[in-house]
């Protein structure tokens, strides 16, 4: 394990690491620098179809790729290629991204499947130079400049007629209120009377019921007092009758008083008399 610590490493004292030079890989064709290649996890952009076997490879499988930075770029955006391989054949392709259309390009050992949402115009722009790239964004630009002035001026026109559109809301909103207002008023005064004229029926019958009450207790006095004076009066009459009458005395005289002999009463069951036999 010492061997694998850089304290332990031994450097002689005429070292100079000035006068170690840097290796760099050669191609083993021309002795051109290989390109650098990084790895890189990632999933296919696209459906395609490999020109080696004809394996369909679905969009959004999951690849360890190898990743190349290209030296040319579009508009000062960096271009990156991409080598995966086949997962039937292990055939080798390469697709790259392609920041003129936003949208990536397959280059080899693939083909790439047809697409209903992509337009057939970005197909059409792929022999653009750059010049003629900037020329058509800057007319589109301008396009879009002018599209916007014109929604602009629609949307000023839309405003307007909100605006004027409130305003006759506001208007009829008003005109509501006013009307509902009389209404409320006409009613106010309506309710007044009304109730002006029921307070005074309410009176009236309250009147009317007071006086059916005087009269029904009047009525019932006077029944009462009637009889109290019929009753005095057959008491009276009463009185007078029997102080009118004889008395026992007149009517039978002096003699029906007296003590008379007292007579036996006849006996209904005798008792007989013992014999003497």
């Amino acid at each position: 394990m010492a061997e694998r610590k850089v304290l332990s490493k031994y450097y002689p004292p005429d070292f100079d690491p000035s006068a170690i030079e840097r290796s760099s890989k050669r191609s083993r064709k021309g002795g051109k620098t290989e390109p650098k290649l990084s790895a890189s996890r990632l999933m296919t952009p696209f459906s395609m179809k490999c020109t080696h076997c004809g394996e369909y490879i679905p969009k959004g499988r999951k690849f360890n790729a190898r990743k190349e930075t290209l030296e040319e770029r579009y508009l000062s955006v960096q271009i990156f290629r991409f080598y995966i391989r086949c997962t039937r054949c292990s055939g080798e392709i390469t697709f790259r991204t392609d920041p003129k259309n936003n949208d990536y390009q397959c280059e080899r050992g693939a083909k790439r499947n047809f697409e209903v949402w992509r337009d057939d115009k970005d197909e059409k722009y792929n022999d653009e130079t750059e010049e003629q790239t900037l020329d058509r964004l800057e007319k589109e630009h301008g396009e879009k400049e002018e599209q916007i002035e014109r929604d602009k001026m629609a949307e000023l026109e839309d405003k307007m007629l909100d605006s004027k559109r409130e305003m006759q809301i506001a208007d009829a909103l008003d005109e509501i209120r006013t009307r509902n207002a009389r209404i409320e008023r006409n009613e106010a005064h309506g309710d007044e009377a009304l109730a002006t004229v029921q307070q005074g029926l309410d009176e009236e019958a309250l009147r009317a019921e007071r006086k059916a009450a005087e009269d029904a207790v009047a009525i019932r006095k006077e029944f009462w007092e009637k009889k109290r004076a019929a009753q005095s009066a057959a008491v009276d009459a009463e009185i007078e009758a029997k102080l009118a009458a004889p008395s026992i005395a007149d009517k039978y005289g002096p003699d029906f008083w007296k003590r008379r002999k007292r007579t036996p009463r006849p006996k209904l069951f005798a008792k007989p008399k013992p014999s003497l036999v």
